[in-house]
């Protein structure tokens, strides 16, 4: 089995085109750090019958998710580098519904890309009880279910204590991403993410869309201003329109090729 391993701000998949028989076995052994290849998940990539191409993301515990942010920049990275398309402005099919990518072009090359990421759709503030104390938090669906917590200090958040209490809490029955949010600026924020299914990764590029959108609803940042959303493995520019139409811009590199053998 021939994988890319790829990066969009140190989150970090294995992208195959075509599909692995058991792709959540696949994710499950070859995601491991340390007796695998080690990554966030894998993402397979093909042909599609509804636009140019279709992706499939399964995380490291073995579920499949809906929409990756960062995975879905880096499809687009991989498709046009190595000569499956030659169009900057592609359709990829995800089971959060089709999203267009316009790629950025550096020697001939995707140093970038910009994801038209669909609606953000934030909820009013949710209080939940977690072993006996409050927590607030303000839904956000991007397509995939989110959980934004604004705190004083993103660096110090309970990320690996209260962030898989949330994710696995009876208000979300399906299980949620986490994310914890520091205001820095109108135009900037900083974020560290709990992933429903990967637990910490270095960067979320829904999680960043959702706490935009988050953010935008409690007047803390405006629509329609580009916001850098600062995170752990880099920084994604994020824009929401009033009408709550996301877009999301960011990096996309190639890490390494390889092969692997399962039986």
């Amino acid at each position: 089995m021939h994988f890319t391993k790829m990066q969009g701000l140190g989150n970090d998949y294995l992208y195959f085109w075509g599909e692995p028989e058991d792709p959540a076995e696949v994710s499950r052994r070859l995601s491991d750090r340390h007796f695998g290849v080690g990554s966030d998940g894998i993402i397979t990539i093909g042909p599609s019958e509804t636009a140019d191409f279709k992706m499939r993301i399964f995380n490291a515990d073995g579920s499949e998710a809906m929409m990756c942010g960062n995975g879905i920049r880096c499809v687009g990275k991989y498709v046009y580098d190595k000569g499956y398309t030659d169009r900057t402005r592609l359709r990829i099919e995800t089971l959060s519904g089709i999203r267009t990518l316009a790629l950025h072009l550096c020697g001939g090359r995707v140093k970038s890309v910009s994801v038209d990421m669909g609606r953000a759709e934030a909820e009013n503030d949710l209080r939940l009880t977690v072993e006996d104390k409050e927590v607030v938090c303000t839904p956000v669906n991007v397509g995939n279910p989110h959980a934004v917590l604004f705190v004083p200090s993103a660096q110090d958040a309970p990320l690996t204590t209260l962030g898989p209490k949330i994710e696995r809490h009876a208000a979300f029955p399906g299980g949620v991403n986490v994310e914890f949010v520091e205001v820095l600026a109108e135009d900037r924020l900083r974020m560290r993410v709990w992933e429903r299914g990967s637990g910490v990764t270095m960067a979320c590029g829904t999680g960043a869309c959702a706490s935009v959108a988050a953010a935008v609803k409690k007047g803390y940042c405006r629509a329609d201003e580009e916001i850098a959303v600062v995170l752990d493995g880099g920084t994604l520019k994020i824009k929401i329109s009033p009408d709550g139409e996301v877009t999301m811009t960011g990096p996309a590199e190639f890490v390494c090729e390889g092969e692997t053998e399962l039986c």
